[in-house]
């Protein structure tokens, strides 16, 4: 009977995506009538960006009393997306755009009724600025409606930037990883707040060829939760979606300069290994980054000696499920232009996932492991209708390790107004060594599309993705068949506001593990239907959402039996006006072990053992957060219910105090009490944060974490001073013990590793 219901499900999920994308094709297609017609509104709106001439000269320091500025016509009337839609803003915003041979400027007039209210935290370079009072702007340099920049500021003038990546919507938006060399000044007064910007054209990849560009602003007004935009203010439009922005008109004669940069750095440090025979040593290096672009819009790029000693460490997870968890990538180079490598209808996995390529986990060890990175090279932009993407890395042998060969390459070609068609391969050559049992070269293929559209009804947002990744065998002379290695997955959804769903199906074969990937499970199908409903009452002055949502992921192996089954049933949530929001609902759980598996270590009291079995548990949880602008914010969850064979309950507290604008605390506590049949046990995380940031360029941050499941201890300090965008200089100190006791929450450290590095890069552009 189940082997029926589950071949039921894959027939209804086929055939029904299959249907709903045709209807889907037809009107996407009508959406773009021809090759070269411009993605977007039909009317939208545009400003004329004025060329200073005659020498003049912007003083960068968030005063528009420079006259150039008086020559230019304001973009202003912005219109509320939330939250009353539609309606003019409630502050006055003009924006004045100028430029010159080498630079964009952006002059911003942020009028507000009651300036003691404006509120403003930040001063961290690249933080998120949700907290604040914030002005936002994206630019769509080849007009395409699909790839774009994202900037924003706030009132103490501090810089956050990243990529636009629609096709993530609406996940991931914003590829925050990016870091553009650009500038910011704001000041603040009786008239409320403005701002000054100066973006380097040498930052950008363009169309010299073209006039105008893709243009749009919004603001932020946090005491009122108000966000209005000059362009695209329905809620199911928005800031990050460039083909809902305006245009930016008039532009010529700008130049890139000869497209020459190179970043060479120098740096030095001390460690200090107790357990190592030789404990003490003095690391030196020096290493450059050196970047070309090959075309205005195509960027190549080349890293020799890579060091990221200024990367924050990863934040410490309690995992208590059979399946590895997920670290996000950090390290500036794989960062750098990494939104082309998004792959459509990934959600959960990824075939291409940098943190495989100099970082390695080793039974001996309780972390990630950096391994030497020799030379990398990379090339990444838009050619025409297509978006490129290529690395290669070498890296060095490192202990057991041998030396590796990463290459990585993408090709996205844009169809429709929002849509797009890929590839991606990736390779993984590992030098020969007797006692591998690898094969020496690991190669992937894959292919995914993506058809998006925001005119379906005539105002409503539709997606439908699909994709297909194989991969050689990752036995030495295996004989695995292309359904054991391979993996295919549909997406379709209907992302909106009030109703928003989403419908998926994947297939993972028993053997599909990409050399270059992450996947956390295999040998499995899986049907995801979910459904969210978020209506907003007219009556309920203090309430501005309601949601409730319903979420099911239901999985077989491949031969259609039952392997897991989660039902996600979220009663109700609130969304207050004043920016706070509550959630409670239930979890349903079916899962299937075929193997024992052993959930947590008690040390003396030997490891707890989940046996073979089915298990059947029901968990409820409530959600709640406070609104961010708050001095003293808190995000908070608790668990409770059944878990395995027996009963769990759990809490996650975040608190976060804000006392004076660029200094906040942070304390984080997860604890979990596990009451088994095979045992009870408990485990605690701690994470203790501080930060205090002087200005957007000078910033002194840091974090002490804990957790009794590696009983490691890890402090981690950073001083950086910005000389000016591109250049740094770092001081960094990391020192991590192990906790020795036995007893719960009881310390007798032992240091395992301790360091201190000094790093100072500086950028030249030609």
């Amino acid at each position: 009977m189940m082997r029926i219901i589950s071949r039921q499900i894959r027939f209804v999920c086929f055939y029904r995506l299959a249907f709903i994308s045709a209807i889907f094709l037809m009107p996407a297609a009508q959406l773009w009538s021809g090759e070269d017609s411009p993605p977007g509104p039909d009317n939208p709106r545009s400003i004329a960006a004025v060329r200073i001439e005659g020498g003049e000269s912007i003083r960068l320091d968030g005063i528009l009393d420079e006259a150039v500025w008086l020559e230019a016509t304001p973009a202003a009337d912005f219109l509320q997306q939330d939250p009353d839609e539609g309606e003019p803003a409630t502050e006055r915003t003009e924006v004045f755009v100028v430029y010159d041979r080498d630079n964009l400027y952006l002059g911003v007039m942020l009028y507000d009724s009651d300036p003691d209210g404006i509120i403003a935290y930040q001063k961290q370079r690249d933080a998120r600025i949700n907290t604040d009072d914030r002005f936002m702007w994206i630019l769509d340099t080849f007009l395409d409606g699909r790839t774009g920049y994202f900037f924003e500021t706030n009132p103490m003038g501090i810089m956050s930037d990243g990529l636009l990546d629609p096709g993530a919507m609406p996940f991931f938006p914003v590829n925050k990883s990016w870091d553009g060399i650009w500038e910011a000044r704001s000041t603040k007064g009786t008239y409320g707040w403005s701002t000054e910007v100066r973006i380097p054209f040498r930052t950008l990849n363009f169309d010299p060829s073209r006039d105008s560009w893709g243009i749009n602003f919004s603001r932020v007004v946090v005491r009122k939760n108000e966000e209005s935009l000059w362009n695209g203010h329905r809620r199911n439009q928005g800031i990050f979606e460039p083909v809902h922005a305006g245009r930016l008109t008039g532009l010529r004669g700008m130049s890139q300069g000869r497209g020459l940069e190179t970043k060479p750095y120098v740096a030095s440090g001390w460690r200090n290994m107790p357990e190592e025979a030789d404990p003490t040593s003095f690391p030196a290096d020096v290493g450059f980054d050196l970047t070309y672009s090959v075309t205005p819009g195509l960027r190549a790029a080349f890293t020799v000696n890579t060091d990221f000693a200024e990367v924050e460490v990863d934040e410490r997870l309690v995992n208590l499920t059979r399946f590895p968890l997920f670290y996000p990538e950090q390290r500036d180079f794989f960062l750098e232009g990494s939104g082309v490598f998004g792959f459509s209808g990934s959600f959960g996995w990824d075939p291409y996932f940098s943190r495989r390529i100099g970082l390695a986990e080793l039974e001996e060890e309780r972390e990630a492991i950096p391994i030497p990175i020799t030379y990398g090279a990379r090339l990444a932009g838009q050619a025409g209708r297509y978006e490129l993407g290529f690395i290669q890395v070498r890296t060095d042998q490192h202990r057991t390790l041998p030396a590796e060969d990463f290459t990585v390459a993408r090709v996205k070609r844009s169809l429709f107004r929002q849509s797009f068609i890929g590839v991606i391969y990736t390779r993984r050559a590992t030098d020969d060594m007797a006692d591998i049992a690898t094969p020496p070269d690991r190669h992937m293929g894959g292919i995914d599309l993506d058809l998006s559209t925001s005119q379906f009804l005539g105002d409503k947002n539709l997606m439908f993705q699909a994709n297909l990744v194989w991969h050689t065998d990752p036995v030495k002379n295996g004989v695995s068949s292309f359904r054991n290695l391979s993996s295919h997955a549909v997406v379709l959804g209907y992302p909106n506001d009030i109703w928003s769903s989403f419908v998926s199906y994947r297939e993972f074969g028993e053997k599909f593990d990409p050399a270059v990937g992450f996947i956390g499970r295999t040998g499995y199908r899986e049907v995801g239907p979910r459904i969210e409903f978020r209506p907003r009452p007219q009556n309920i002055k203090a309430i501005r959402q309601f949601s409730f949502e319903f979420d099911l992921e239901y999985m077989t192996d491949l031969s259609n039996r039952l392997l897991a089954r989660e039902i996600d049933l979220e009663f109700f949530g609130i969304w207050f006006e004043s920016g706070d929001n509550v959630a409670l609902g239930v979890m349903q759980q079916f899962e299937r072990l075929d193997y024992d598996f052993e959930i947590h270590d008690s040390g003396s009291n030997g490891p707890i053992v989940i046996p073979v079995g089915e298990y059947d548990t029901r968990n409820w949880y409530l959600r709640g957060r406070s609104a961010g602008r708050r001095p003293i914010a808190c995000d908070i969850e608790m668990n409770v219910g059944q878990f395995w064979s027996g009963h769990r309950s759990g809490v996650e507290l975040e608190l976060m105090y804000r006392p004076y604008p660029g200094i906040s605390l942070g304390c984080d506590v997860e604890r979990n009490d596990v009451r088994l049949r095979e045992g009870d046990f408990s485990t605690n995380l701690f994470r203790l944060s501080s930060e205090w940031h002087a200005s957007p360029w000078v910033s002194v941050t840091g974090n002490i974490q804990y957790d009794d499941v590696t009983e490691i201890m890890g402090l981690y300090a950073k001083f950086r001073w910005i000389v000016r965008p591109g250049s740094d200089l770092y001081l960094v100190y990391t020192h991590n013990w192990l906790n020795i006791n036995e007893e719960p929450l009881r310390f007798n450290l032992a240091t395992l590793s301790r360091g201190a590095t000094t790093k100072i890069n500086y950028t030249f552009r030609f």
